[in-house]
């Protein structure tokens, strides 16, 4: 193994060995913030809240979108009803909703 020189002074030696404590210091520290359980925690909520928000926007412009292409097909673009729509979709739901009251009470035994 070569043998290598150093021209450093002893103050300058303990300078960098006081220096490389500091850091090393610093990252126990911060490694010690990131295995406390607390922050396990609160990391884990954080991404569930984020997931959670990131979940419900994509169901609202779902839903938006949905609703805004039934609009587009039940109202005309002056924004009048279009009857001729509205009629036969009010008699669908009238129906389904008579359907299942009527299997209801069959359940019953009404």
């Amino acid at each position: 193994m070569p043998e290598t020189s150093d021209t450093r002074t002893p103050a300058q030696i303990e300078a960098d060995i006081e220096r490389r404590r500091q850091r090393l210091a610093e990252t126990l520290d911060e490694i010690g913030v990131r295995v406390h359980p607390k922050t396990i925690v609160g990391d884990a909520k954080a991404k569930a809240a984020a997931s959670v928000d990131n979940t419900l926007g994509r169901v609202y412009v779902g839903a938006n979108r949905v609703l805004s292409r039934a609009k587009g097909q039940l109202v005309s673009d002056g924004g009048a009803p279009r009857l001729e729509r509205i009629v036969p979709v009010a008699l669908v739901v009238v129906g389904l909703v008579g359907l299942m009251a009527y299997s209801g009470s069959r359940r019953r035994g009404d």
